[in-house]
């Protein structure tokens, strides 16, 4: 399954459905197949997502751990926070399976 992410105010984001699930697990939303993120949810999201990847960079660093191969939350979130931030500013929401 796969996440596709769209809006009036950025492209959409698309992401695995591992990825998205834990997005939106951390924004806590719930992750079914449809949903939506207000304008005034926002901050919020965009908040608990860096707190999310400082906290997994953090662990990373304790722990000795070099990130594995493949991209970190912070890679994978960058596009979806971004998508946010735009989509606030203009006071549009973000929805997914629709």
């Amino acid at each position: 399954m796969l996440y596709k992410f769209k809006s009036k105010d950025y492209g959409d984001v698309i992401m695995l459905e591992p990825n998205g699930r834990r997005v939106l697990e951390i924004i806590g939303k719930d992750a079914g197949p449809k949903g939506i993120i207000l304008p005034e949810q926002m901050p919020a999201a965009i908040a608990a997502l860096h707190a999310a990847v400082e906290a997994e960079e953090l662990a990373e660093k304790e722990a000795g751990v070099v990130q594995g191969d493949g991209p970190g939350l912070r890679q994978r979130a960058l596009p979806f926070v971004e998508l946010l931030q735009r989509n606030h500013r203009a006071g549009h929401e973000v929805v997914w399976g629709v």
